[in-house]
Formats: C-alpha cells, structure tokens, sequence
C-alpha cells in the first residue's frame, strides 16, 4: 500500500508539474520526460521490495537545482506493518564520518587544526603512537614508536595506521589480548589501539574518524554531539539528526535486518541505547538521520559549503576535501575478518580508487554514470551516497540490513545511480 500511495502521488505531481511548465512556457514534452525518469526510479525500488531484495528502501536525490527524486518504498521492519517513509530514522554508521570531516574542516579554517604538520597532542594515542609488529611467541603485543607523526590528512584519508578488527587480524588479536573495551562504551580506551604501519605508509579503514573527532571536541571545548547539533544540525536544519533518538524519532526508527545465507533477511533485536555521558562521542559511526536530513547535508557540499543561505565551509575548502589527498596510494579495498557485519570490500573492482578528507574518491568515471571525480561512503548498515561534483547531482540510498557491501544492496545502489543519471540525460 505504501508503494502505491506514493506512486499516485507522483502522478499528481507530474500532472501539476505540466500545468506549471505551460504557464512558464516550458515544454510539456520535457517535463513529462522528466516524470517518466522519476517514474523509472521508482519503478527499480518497487522491484527490489517486491522481489524482497530489501524489506523497504528510502532514496534520494538532487541536483545543482534543486531536488530531483526522492521515494520511500517497503516497510521499516520485515513482516510488521509500519511502511518506510521518507522521514524515516536510519542509522547513517559510518555516514557520520563525513559529518566529522566537514566539523574538522571548519577548525581548520578558523586557524586551530592544520591539515599538515603534527595533530595537537590532546592525548597519547594520538601524540605518541605506536606500531603493531605482531606477537611475540607468548602471544604479547611487539610495538615500537611510529617513524612520524599523524597529521590531519592522514586521519580523514584513513592512512595514519589506526584500523579496525571488522578488517584487520592483529588489531582484533591485540583488543582480546589487552581486553580493549568496545567502541559503544564511549571510553577512550576503545580507540587507543596502536598503529597497523607507519602513518602516510599506506590506506587502512580505521578509528582514525574517532580520533579527528576527539580533536573537535578538545580544541571546540564541545562534546562532538553538540557541536554537530551547534555547528551543522541546527544550521542546516538537520532537525532528526543527532547521537540519540527521541521516543517520537525512535517510533519512525528503521529496524536493521541480517542476510543469512539463503538471500533472505532476518529481523535484528533493537540496538541498545548509547552510553550517558561518554568519555568521547564517535566521530567514526553511531549517528541517527533521515534521508531528507542526510540529503540536506549533501547539498550542502554539492554547493561549495553553503545550502538555503546558509555557509558551513568555504568553497575553496570544499574543492581541497574532494581532491586526491593519497597520491598513488591505492584505497578501499577491506578483507572482512568478520563476515557477520562485513563482506569483503571492492566497490569498484579494478578500478584506483583514492581518498579525499573524508570520504572515496573515484580516479575514473564509474560504471553507471557517475564522473571521475565523484566522491562518496557509506555505513555498515548498507546506507550509501554520492557527490559528482562534474555533473552537478547527489544521492543517497537508505536501508539497514547487515553485512556491510551487501551485494543484493550495492545492485540496487548500481541501479538507481544508473537510472538517476538517465534522468539527467532527459532533463
């Protein structure tokens, strides 16, 4: 019935649409090849619900112009009766990262982080790091001091050394072996985990997002909830975004569902509720949003920093973050090591995929329509989103299912990317 709904709802808007382009003297014949576009976005949503690829789906877009699309398809949970919407509550995982990103970037211009040069050592984690060089024949932790300091860069680019055990053997051995609390107890000790390799050595997707976040929260004298809630939420009018749900927000909640090995999904228990007053708030992950919020805060970047009349960054800061800051450095390809939250990572086989300050950045134009250029992330829960600054257009794609690259998922996000961009081609 959801689906339904929606799809009459278009169909008034392309109607009213026509109406509106005759009285401005724009051409009927455009606007309905703009609806049939939007009508075949639709359409690859439907599908996917109906042939049960995903238990429901929220998907959004824009362009330099303005919204382009935006659908809600299927139900929140499995089985239950509450149909997505497109206000909608979803765990953005690591979405969040990119929030942390632009937070750090806004520092950066006010003169207290500097992308190069050595981090403030607002901790020793972060001021003295150490290396992992493996186990000695007890099973203890061999470490040595890192041959450089960690700068900015190569915390946003994920090449300072920091990792995480969803992907790396010896940071999960070195957690149990020292009894490293998990990252959802908010204690720093979580992300005090010494360094995969020298930092600026190589790529590797880790807690270094966390540790640019603690640097947000120490030099701003904020924790990071209030500072995204101060800085860029309310701003940007990011009204269902933030660490924590309300009872209202958590009623419009997504529930997360697991593929088991015959394709099917299975309903996930509730998360539990995040720890009060944390030691730090994870720049790396736990945030709530919406697509419409999400999609706001894309525009935002997709605009040089300012969306509605409203500047969060400078334009020449935007341009830095989505150039290549890992010089030939290869990024983004991740061997699960725990193949219950992730598969194995490689989104575009074959192809160089760098990093920008703070999220992947396409060296080539991708398979389904997106320029070279064009950056992009995602979270555990299989939300993802894209910026072509080329092209002019950004989207998103919404669900919560887990392992991490779910491949009936990323089909879907190949589909509607593809569709989206035969929608440009058309209007």
């Amino acid at each position: 019935m959801a689906s339904t709904r929606h799809s009459r709802r278009d169909v008034l808007k392309g109607a009213a649409a026509i109406a509106a382009a005759a009285s401005v003297g724009v051409t009927p014949r455009r606007v309905t090849a703009q609806a049939q576009a939007r009508a075949q976005i639709d359409a690859v949503l439907r599908q996917a619900v109906d042939n049960k690829e995903v238990p429901g789906v929220v998907a959004m877009v824009a362009t330099d112009k303005g919204l382009l699309y935006e659908g809600a398809f299927g139900m929140r949970a499995a089985g239950e009766s509450q149909p997505m919407t497109l206000d909608t509550v979803f765990r953005i995982a690591s979405m969040t990262k990119a929030i942390t990103s632009v937070a750090a970037m806004q520092l950066v211009e006010q003169g207290k982080l500097k992308v190069e040069g050595p981090v403030p050592d607002v901790d020793p984690g972060l001021g003295s790091p150490q290396v992992l060089e493996g186990f000695d024949d007890g099973g203890a932790p061999k470490l040595r001091p890192a041959k450089r300091p960690i700068t900015l860069r190569h915390l946003l680019t994920h090449t300072a050394g920091f990792s995480y055990d969803v992907w790396d053997a010896n940071t999960g051995r070195y957690i149990k072996a020292k009894g490293i609390p998990p990252r959802p107890t908010g204690k720093l000790e979580s992300i005090r985990t010494p360094l995969a390799f020298d930092p600026g050595d190589r790529w590797m997707y880790g807690v270094n997002t966390d540790w640019a976040g603690r640097l947000v929260e120490v030099l701003s004298g904020q924790g990071l909830d209030a500072y995204f809630r101060d800085k860029i939420f309310a701003p940007l009018g990011m009204k269902d975004s933030g660490f924590v749900v309300s009872t209202e927000q958590r009623a419009r909640q997504a529930r997360v569902h697991a593929r088991q090995a015959d394709g099917t999904l299975a309903l996930q228990p509730w998360e539990g509720a995040p720890v009060p007053n944390p030691e730090f708030w994870s720049g790396g992950g736990p945030v709530y949003s919406t697509g419409r919020d999400y999609l706001t805060f894309l525009q935002m970047l997709l605009h040089g920093g300012t969306v509605n009349g409203v500047r969060l960054l400078k334009p020449e800061t935007v341009a830095d973050m989505n150039k290549n800051h890992t010089g030939t450095i290869a990024c983004g390809i991740m061997k699960t090591q725990m193949p219950n939250l992730s598969n194995d990572v490689d989104l575009f086989p074959g192809a160089e995929i760098r990093w920008g300050l703070g999220y992947m950045l396409n060296q080539q134009p991708g398979p389904n329509g997106r320029s070279a250029g064009t950056v992009s992330w995602g979270g555990i829960f299989n939300t993802y989103y894209w910026i072509d600054p080329s092209k002019r257009v950004t989207g998103l794609i919404m669900t919560q299912i887990l392992p991490f690259a779910d491949p009936t998922t990323l089909k879907l996000y190949g589909r509607l990317e593809k569709s989206v961009y035969e929608a440009l081609k058309s209007a």
